[in-house]
C-alpha cells in the first residue's frame, strides 16, 4: 500500500480523498447520481462540491478496512477519515503519545495481540525482506517452466503496444529498470511479442498484465492435479490454531526452461523484452507453481500444512506443537530461497481465511467480504453478468440447500439460443440465493469414525442432499449441501427413480470422507418419495 497524507477527524461525518491525488495516483472512481454538498469548518454549506466516490482499502498502524471515499478538494491533506471510519476500526488513542492501537488485530475470532513477525520466528526476519526476493531465483530442472508449443501451431504476430496513461508510463517504466537490473528480464529479438497493460487493484494501486492469451492457445498443457477444495478442508477438522503465510511474488519463484524464454517476450513502448522467471498470465504458471510447492511440503501435507499455490496454511491441536510447525516450514522457506509478504502474514489465529473461506474449530463458514459482494449484486442485465453472479454464488453452493433447484431460472438463461430475458421468475431466483447465502450456517468439520446422515431430496428439476452429523452438542449439523441438476433425460423419471438418483448420485459426489467412516451413511427418508 501507498502511503498518503492522512487526517483522522471526528468532526467529520464521512471519509475524503483529495481531487487532485486522485488524478495524480490515477485511483478510478464512479460517479454519484446525485451531486452532494458539504458545511466547511466555518459553518458555511458548500453546494455540489461532490460528484463522485471511490472504494480503497486503508490501512492505519496494522488494521485495514474497506472504505468508501468521497472525492474533493483537500489542499495539503491527502485523505481524511472520519466519523464512517472511526465507527467501524474503533481504535484507541493514546493522545499523549500519538499512537493508535485496536482492541482486536483483526476482525472476529481472528484477533491477536500478536506482532507482525511473532518473537518465536524471529530469528527468520530474512524471509519478510524485500532484499531478498531480488535476487534471480536458481534453475531447478525439474520444476522450471517449459513452454511446449503445439507442432504446426502458427506463431503469434508481435502484437501491438496498448496506449497507456503517463501513470501507468511511469509504472512501467520502473518496472522494467527494476527487473533488468535484478537481471529478471532482458532484452529480446523474440519473433512473437504480447502487448502488456495495467489494471486497477483492489487497494487503488495498479498491476501489470501482460496478454498471453495468444501463447497459451498454442501452448501444450502441462498435467499436475490442482488441490481440490473439500480435500484441503477436510485435513483441517482438528485443528485448534493456524498460522498463515503468502510466498512474495509466487510465479517468478520459478525460472522458465533455457531455451523458452523468447515466448515469453512482452513489447512496450521502450522496446522488447523476455522473462527469465515465469510470469504471471501463462497457461501451465498454475500447475508448475503447485508442483514445486507440494515437493517442497510433501511430508508435512495434510499432517499439518495446506497449501494452495501462494498460500500456505500451517495448522495444529496447541500452541506448543504449531511453533514447531511453522518454524519447519519457514526453514523449508528460507532452503528453497522463498520470500513472504510479512502484510499478508498471521500468526496463532484460532481462525482464519483460507481460499475464500473462513475456518475455525468450529467449521467452515463464508467470507464476510463475498458475502457482501454477493447480497450487493445487482439484478444482472445480459447473460455475462448472469454467469459472474453465478460463478461467485457457486464458489458458496456447499452453504445452500438446494442451490441448483433455486438457481435453475438463471442456468436455464446461459444455455445456448436462449434470449435473455428477465421476468419475475429469475428475479424470485436470484433473491432466493441472496436469502439463502445471507443465513451463512456454519458447518462442522466431519469427524470420520462417526455416522453420517444423508438425507435426500428429488424435485422435478434437480437433485439434491444435505450430509450431516451429530455435533459435540448433540444435535445435528450439516457438513455440507449438495445439488445437481437433472439432465433431460433424468427429468422423465419417475419420483421412485429420482429419488434414488438423489440417494446414488450424492452418495458419489459427498465429502471423501464418508468412504472412510467404518459404518456406511445412514438414509433418511428421501422428500422425492413422500
Amino acid at each position: 500500500m501507498e502511503p498518503a497524507k492522512t487526517l483522522i477527524d471526528s468532526g467529520s461525518s464521512r471519509n475524503f480523498i483529495d481531487k487532485d491525488y486522485v488524478r495524480e495516483k490515477n485511483i478510478p472512481t464512479t460517479k454519484l447520481a446525485n451531486k452532494k454538498s458539504v458545511i466547511a469548518i466555518d459553518g458555511k454549506e458548500i453546494e455540489d462540491v461532490i460528484s463522485e466516490k471511490t472504494e480503497l482499502q486503508i490501512e492505519v498502524e496494522g488494521k485495514t478496512l474497506r472504505c468508501d471515499l468521497y472525492v474533493m478538494p483537500l489542499g495539503d491533506t491527502e485523505i481524511i477519515l472520519g466519523k464512517d471510519w472511526l465507527d467501524e476500526a474503533e481504535p484507541i488513542i493514546a493522545w499523549k503519545d500519538l499512537t493508535i492501537t485496536y482492541k482486536d488485530h483483526a476482525s472476529g475470532k481472528a484477533a491477536t495481540d500478536e506482532p507482525v513477525i511473532p518473537k518465536e520466528f524471529a530469528d527468520f526476519l530474512d524471509l519478510f525482506q524485500e532484499e531478498g526476493f531480488r535476487e534471480l531465483p536458481p534453475h531447478r530442472e525439474e520444476f522450471d517452466c517449459a513452454i511446449d508449443l503445439i507442432e504446426g501451431a502458427e506463431l503469434p504476430k508481435p502484437a501491438k503496444t496498448y496506449p497507456m496513461t503517463p501513470a501507468e508510463s511511469e509504472a512501467l517504466e520502473k518496472y522494467i529498470e527494476q527487473e533488468l537490473k535484478d537481471g529478471k528480464i532482458r532484452r529480446s529479438q523474440s519473433s512473437m511479442a504480447a502487448p502488456c497493460f495495467y489494471v486497477n487493484k483492489a487497494d487503488g494501486g495498479i498491476r501489470l498484465v501482460v496478454d498471453y492469451r495468444k501463447l497459451n492457445a498454442i501452448t501444450k498443457p502441462y498435467r499436475f492435479p490442482m488441490p481440490v477444495q473439500t480435500e484441503l478442508l477436510e485435513q483441517l477438522k482438528d485443528a485448534k490454531i493456524f498460522s498463515k503465510m503468502d510466498i512474495r511474488w509466487g510465479f517468478n519463484n520459478i525460472r522458465v526452461r533455457e531455451g523458452d524464454e523468447w515466448k515469453t517476450a512482452f513489447r512496450t513502448r521502450w522496446g522488447t523484452y523476455e522473462t527469465l522467471v515465469m510470469p504471471f498470465g501463462i497457461i501451465n504458471g498454475p500447475a508448475y507453481f503447485q508442483a514445486y510447492v507440494n515437493d517442497i511440503f510433501k511430508d508435512l501435507i495434510g499432517v499439518n500444512v495446506v497449501v494452495y499455490m501462494d498460500d500456505i496454511l500451517v495448522f495444529s491441536r496447541n500452541r506448543e506443537d504449531h511453533i514447531k510447525h511453522v518454524r519447519e516450514v519457514l526453514k523449508r522457506l528460507r532452503a528453497n530461497h522463498l520470500f513472504l509478504k510479512p502484510h499478508k502474514c498471521h500468526f496463532f489465529t484460532t481462525e482464519t481465511s483460507f481460499i475464500g473461506i473462513v475456518i475455525s474449530p468450529e467449521g467452515i463458514s463464508m467470507e464476510k467480504e463475498k458475502v457482501k459482494a454477493i447480497l450487493e449484486w445487482k439484478a444482472p442485465t445480459t447473460v455475462k453478468q448472469v454467469q459472474a453472479f453465478l460463478g461467485l454464488a457457486g464458489f458458496y453452493r456447499r452453504w445452500v440447500e438446494n442451490f441448483s433447484t433455486k438457481a435453475k431460472p438463471l442456468t436455464e438463461l446461459t444455455k445456448k439460443g436462449i434470449k435473455f430475458k428477465w421476468t419475475e421468475r429469475e428475479e424470485k431466483a436470484f433473491q432466493d440465493i441472496k436469502e439463502a447465502i445471507t443465513k451463512e450456517p456454519v458447518l462442522i468439520h466431519p469427524k470420520p469414525d462417526e455416522p453420517y446422515i444423508l438425507e435426500t431430496d428429488a424435485s422435478g428439476v434437480a437433485l439434491g442432499a444435505v450430509l450431516s452429523q451429530k455435533g459435540d452438542d448433540g444435535r445435528l449439523h450439516p457438513i455440507a449441501y449438495l445439488s445437481q441438476s437433472f439432465t433431460p433425460p433424468q427429468r422423465n423419471y419417475d419420483t421412485y427413480d429420482k429419488a434414488l438418483e438423489a440417494t446414488a448420485g450424492r452418495n458419489q459426489n459427498t465429502n471423501n470422507s464418508i468412504y472412510r467412516s467404518p459404518e456406511p451413511p445412514i438414509l433418511a427418508r428421501s422428500q422425492g418419495m413422500e
